[in-house]
C-alpha cells in the first residue's frame, strides 16, 4: 500500500513525513511547482502482532508494512501542464493520498496565498486533480469517439460501453466532484483502472495545527465519499518520532498526546482503503499480512505466495480473540474453536489462518 503525502507548500507535507517514517528531512519549503519525492516504508503498528510474537516467541517478528511519498512541488495551476512525466506517473501510482492542509499561524513560515485557510487550500488542489482528470477523460472520449467513425459496424463491442462510462466521469467532473464520489460497479473500476484517475483515489485530509492551544477548534467539513478528515499538530508529533520511548511518554505526557500521529493516520488510511490484517504464527515467524476487506481465503493465500493460492485446499482459522482467551494455540483446539474453511470464506480483520495447499 503506498500513499502520497500531498499538500501545498509550507503546508507542513514534510513534518507529517517525518512524525510517520521517524526521519529528520529537511523541511525547508521547495518552489512551487519543484518537483521532489521522498519515500519510506514504515511498519503498520498493531499490538495484536506483539501479543501473539509474545506467545509463540519466534524466530522473526514481521509487521504488516506502509510506504509513504512526500510528494513536493503540487500548486496552483499544476495541472495546465496536464500533470505530466513523473508528477503524474507519482501521483497515479498511489492508492491514495493524504493531504496536509495548513492550520497554524507562523509568520516566519509565510503561507504562499498569505492567510491560512483550510478549506481554500483543499479546494485548490482539489479543482487541480478534478482538472487533470477531465483532461483525460476528453482525450479518452476523443480517441473513443475516432474508433467509432474508422471502424463503423465492424466496431469492437467495448467501445460503446467504455464511452458511456467516460461521458459519465465527464458529467461527474464537469459538475466539479471527485470520481470517487460516483457509484461505479467492479467492472467498471476495472476498465479505468489504468488511467490512474486522481479524483478517484481515497483522500484522508491532515489538519496540521500550531502549538496554540486555540489551534484545537479549527475543524473542515469535507462531505464526500472516500474521506476522512482528522486533525494533529505536526510540529510537535515530529519531534516525538525522534525521541526514545521513554522521553516520548514524558513529552506525549506534558501536551496531552494520548495517540501518536503514526498509529492514528495509518489506521485510517486502512479504513479508508479497506484494508484488513490477518495473521500466519509459529515458532519460525509471526506476521501481519495486508489484504482488501472482503477478499476469501484463497486470495489471503495469495497475498502468502500465489503457489498458496494455486493449489488451496483449506484454510484453518482461529479467531484472535478466542486465542487470546483460550491462552495457547492447544487449548483453543481443545475447546473446537479452530475452523476448517473453504474456498468462499472471507477472511476477517484479525483472523489467524493457516493455508492446506497441495503444492
Amino acid at each position: 500500500m503506498r500513499l502520497g503525502i500531498i499538500g501545498l507548500p509550507n503546508s507542513g507535507k514534510t513534518t507529517l513525513f517525518n512524525a510517520l517514517t521517524r526521519q529528520n528531512l529537511a523541511t525547508a519549503a521547495a518552489s512551487s511547482g519543484q518537483f521532489e519525492v521522498h519515500t519510506a516504508v514504515v511498519n503498520v503498528p498493531d499490538p495484536r502482532v506483539d501479543r501473539l510474537s509474545a506467545m509463540y516467541n519466534p524466530r522473526k517478528t514481521i509487521y504488516a508494512t506502509i510506504t509513504y511519498a512526500d510528494i513536493g512541488g503540487l500548486d496552483k495551476g499544476i495541472s495546465q501542464g496536464g500533470l505530466k512525466g513523473q508528477f503524474r506517473q507519482e501521483l497515479a501510482q498511489a492508492d491514495g493520498f493524504v493531504h496536509v492542509v495548513r492550520a497554524f499561524q507562523d509568520d516566519t513560515v509565510p503561507h504562499p496565498y498569505v492567510t491560512v485557510d483550510p478549506a481554500r487550500d483543499v479546494e485548490i488542489l482539489d479543482a487541480e486533480f478534478l482538472l487533470s482528470d477531465l483532461v483525460a477523460v476528453e482525450k479518452r472520449l476523443e480517441k473513443l469517439h475516432g474508433d467509432l467513425r474508422i471502424r463503423g459496424k465492424t466496431v469492437d463491442k467495448a467501445v460503446p460501453i467504455e464511452l458511456e462510462l467516460m461521458e459519465k466521469l465527464k458529467a461527474q467532473l464537469e459538475a466539479d466532484r471527485p470520481l470517487r464520489d460516483l457509484e461505479l460497479t467492479a467492472d467498471e473500476l476495472r476498465l479505468i483502472r489504468g488511467y490512474g484517475f486522481l479524483s478517484l483515489k481515497p483522500v484522508l485530509i491532515v489538519l496540521n495545527l500550531g502549538d496554540d492551544p486555540g489551534d484545537s477548534a479549527i475543524t473542515l467539513h469535507y462531505d464526500h465519499r472516500q474521506s476522512a478528515v482528522v486533525a494533529l499538530r505536526g510540529k510537535i508529533e515530529a519531534e516525538l518520532a525522534q525521541l526514545d520511548a521513554a522521553d516520548a511518554a514524558v513529552f506525549m505526557e506534558e501536551y496531552g498526546i494520548t495517540e501518536l500521529s503514526a498509529a492514528r493516520v495509518i489506521r485510517l488510511s486502512y479504513e479508508l482503503l479497506a484494508i484488513q490484517s490477518f495473521f500466519t504464527v509459529g515458532e519460525d515467524e509471526v506476521r501481519a499480512w495486508s489484504i482488501p476487506v472482503g477478499a476469501t481465503a484463497p486470495e489471503a493465500a495469495g497475498a502468502i505466495h500465489s503457489d498458496l493460492q494455486k493449489g488451496f485446499i483449506r484454510a484453518e482459522v482461529m479467531k484472535y480473540d478466542d486465542l487470546i482467551a483460550a491462552g495457547s494455540e492447544a487449548a483453543l483446539r481443545a475447546s473446537g474453536k479452530l475452523r476448517l474453511e473453504g474456498r468462499d470464506y472471507v477472511v476477517k480483520d484479525g483472523d489467524i489462518v493457516h493455508i492446506r495447499h497441495s503444492s
